[in-house]
């Protein structure tokens, strides 16, 4: 079976790009894979030089059975980057691996996406893979299933992708008819609903929340590895999106993870793990502060 392209958005962190390329080179795969980078263009003249930076190291890269860059000539963003790309890619290619420039790999990335990609292509239940997984203090199974999907290190296939929703108001309105907000929130334990509201009102832009939800309407699981084979080294204020926390920084697999038959539906003690992870009294309070947060934009912008 053909391996999976793999889709890499870059912007204007050179460092983190090559720290990004350096770990995705170290796996096996790598030299059989197909590498597609789309670079996004300056929002403002501010960016400009880091942007140009970025551009003219990636002619440099090698290790990949080809590379194929994709310089965008006016600024997409980063929701409307990936929401495009890797339509283009999963309407050419039938499946994608997405990666953007901050998230650090295992070697065994990969191997382990391609051969979930391999596994479940035919179980419409699934709709994506995913590589990271929250640094829990509990042991969890080798890997296992949660309702949605998610966005650090992950990959899907044209039938997955095809039931996203860009269209925020429609998904937020779906889960208050059907009185899905609190376990949209992982049982009140994060506020992806206050997150969507806030997409809808331009006070973010999140593809990922909107990719969840769109997930989590439709009932479609996403299997996630018991170990990560994906860490963030954005948290630095370095980016657009995000800030210093490192709550989420965890320790990348040094073994393999084994793809092996296991029930398909969500595993709830793996679920109650996670929810617990969240409510931590640091990531508590870092949550409370976001509720807070988003509550009073929300309010301003409805003014």
């Amino acid at each position: 079976m053909p391996l999976a392209p793999i889709a890499l958005f870059v912007y204007n962190r050179l460092e983190h790009t090559r720290q990004t390329i350096a770990a995705l080179q170290k796996n096996d795969l790598a030299a059989s894979s197909d590498l597609i980078i789309f670079s996004d263009a300056p929002k403002n003249e501010l960016a400009g030089e880091n942007v140009q930076a970025v551009r003219e190291y990636l002619p440099q890269i090698t290790g990949f059975k080809s590379v194929r860059i994709i310089l965008r000539e006016k600024n997409f963003g980063l929701a409307q980057s990936i929401i495009t790309g890797v339509s283009e890619i999963v309407e050419q290619f039938g499946k994608v691996i997405v990666l953007e420039d901050d998230l650090i790999t295992s070697p065994y990335f990969l191997k382990y996406l391609n051969e979930a990609l391999g596994f479940y292509e035919n179980n419409e239940s699934v709709i994506s893979i995913h590589a990271y997984v929250y640094p829990v203090k509990q042991s969890l199974p080798e890997t296992f299933f949660l309702k949605g999907a998610d966005c650090w290190g992950w990959a899907t296939w044209k039938r997955g992708w095809r039931l996203f929703e860009p269209d925020g108001r429609k998904l937020l309105q779906a889960i208050k008819d059907r009185g899905l907000s609190r376990a949209f929130d992982l049982g009140g334990a994060y506020p992806y609903t206050q997150m969507l509201a806030g997409q809808i009102c331009g006070l973010n832009n999140s593809w990922a929340v909107r990719w969840y939800a769109s997930a989590f309407l439709n009932d479609r699981l996403t299997l996630y590895p018991g170990r990560s084979l994906v860490t963030n080294t954005g948290f630095d204020n370095s980016g657009t999106h995000t800030g210093s926390i490192q709550l989420f920084k965890g320790k990348l697999t040094e073994t393999p993870i084994a793809v092996r038959e296991i029930v398909v539906e969500e595993n709830q003690a793996a679920l109650k793990t996670i929810r617990l992870f969240f409510r931590q009294p640091r990531l508590y309070l870092f949550v409370s502060y976001l509720k807070i947060k988003n509550f009073i934009k929300l309010r301003i912008s409805q003014k």
